[in-house]
C-alpha cells in the first residue's frame, strides 16, 4: 500500500501554515523554496485536490487543506510520541507498568510513590489494578500485571520473586448496637451462627480460588472487595473480620466495635511480587523502594525500614 501522505509532507505543511509563507517554512526546514513548493505542489497532485488558494497574493490554506492539516497535526504529534516510546524501550524503560494492589490495602500508600516515580520517568504509562486474595497472585501469574503489592499468604508457582512488608492484623468488627455486643466476651463460634458472615470475593481468573476469616454463620453476604465489606458491616447487614488499619476511623467515631472470639484469627503475611527474569527499569524502580520499606501494622501505611 503506498501512502499518499507522507510525514515530510505533513511537516512541510505544518511548517508553511506557522511561517506563514513557503521562504519562512524553507529556512525553518533548512531547504530552499523550490524543494518546499513542490513537496506541497506533489501532495496536492497525489490527493487531487488544492490545498492552497493560490488565487490571491498570499496563498492561504482552502477548507481541505485545513482539514488536511488539522488531522495532520495530530499524526505529527503520534509520529513524536512513538519516536519517544521507542527510544525509551530501547533505553530499558517500560512503557507501560502494570501494578495490581491487593484490596486488603488502601492504595494511598501507592500514589506517593507513583508521585516520586513520575519525577523520574513520566513517559512510562501506570496502570493500577485491584484484585482479592488469592486474585492477586493470579494477576501475576497470568500475566496481567508486572508487580503485585500486598499479595496475601504464599506464592502458588515458582518463577516468582517476593519481599516481605509485613503482617496484616484483623479484628472481628460489628455495628455499634450490634446484638453480640451484649453478650459476655470471648465469643464461641456457636454466638455468631444467627447472623450474616460477610465475605470477601476472590477475585481468581484461573487459580483455586481462596477463602480467609471464614466463620461458621447461617449466612453469608458475598462482596466484592475490602470496602464493600466495611460498609456492609458498617450498616449492621453482616459480621466479620476486617484490617485493623482500615477500620481505625470508624472505630474512633464509634460506627464499628471490636469483639473478641474464642478463636482469633492469626495476622496474614502480605509481600510485593513480581516475575523473574523482568528487567525492566520501572519494575526495578519500584521493587528498590519497596524492599526498603515495610507494612505499619497500626496505620496502615508503606513506611521506610528502621
Amino acid at each position: 500500500m503506498t501512502l499518499l501522505i507522507t510525514l515530510d509532507a505533513l511537516q512541510t505543511l505544518d511548517a508553511i501554515e506557522r511561517r506563514q509563507s513557503f521562504a519562512a517554512a524553507a529556512e525553518e526546514l533548512h531547504r530552499v523554496p523550490s524543494a518546499v513548493s513542490y513537496t506541497i505542489n506533489k501532495l496536492e497532485e497525489d490527493l487531487g485536490v488544492a490545498l492552497f488558494d493560490r488565487s490571491r497574493r498570499k496563498a492561504e490554506l482552502t477548507a481541505i487543506g485545513r482539514l488536511v492539516l488539522e488531522e495532520g497535526r495530530k499524526i505529527l504529534k503520534a509520529a513524536e510520541q512513538l519516536t519517544a516510546l521507542a527510544r525509551q524501550a530501547a533505553d530499558g524503560w517500560e512503557v507501560e507498568l502494570r501494578i495490581c494492589i491487593d484490596s486488603i490495602l488502601s492504595c494511598d500508600p501507592i500514589y506517593d510513590l507513583i508521585a516520586a516515580f513520575q519525577r523520574v520517568q513520566p513517559k512510562t504509562e501506570i496502570r493500577l489494578t485491584e484484585e482479592v486474595l488469592g486474585g492477586s497472585w493470579d494477576a501475576l501469574c497470568d500475566d496481567r500485571c508486572d508487580l503485585v503489592i500486598g499479595a496475601e499468604g504464599a506464592p502458588p508457582a515458582p518463577g516468582l520473586a517476593l519481599h516481605s512488608l509485613g503482617k496484616v492484623k484483623f479484628g472481628f468488627a460489628v455495628a455499634a448496637g450490634h446484638a453480640l455486643t451484649e453478650l459476655p466476651q470471648p465469643l464461641p463460634a456457636s454466638a455468631i451462627q444467627d447472623y450474616p458472615t460477610v465475605i470477601v470475593a476472590d477475585s481468581s481468573q484461573r487459580l483455586p480460588v481462596r477463602s480467609a476469616g471464614l466463620l461458621d454463620g447461617r449466612s453469608r453476604i458475598i462482596v466484592p472487595g475490602i470496602e464493600h465489606k466495611m460498609e456492609v458491616q458498617r450498616k449492621g447487614l453482616g459480621v466479620g473480620y476486617l484490617p485493623l488499619h482500615r477500620i481505625t476511623q470508624q472505630l474512633a467515631e464509634g460506627q464499628l466495635v471490636l469483639l473478641e472470639l474464642d478463636a482469633p484469627r492469626p495476622p496474614t503475611e502480605i509481600s510485593a511480587a513480581w516475575r523473574r527474569g523482568n528487567t525492566g527499569k520501572a519494575l526495578k524502580w519500584f521493587v528498590d523502594r519497596l524492599k526498603k520499606m515495610h507494612f505499619d501494622t497500626e496505620r496502615g501505611i508503606l513506611t521506610q525500614n528502621p
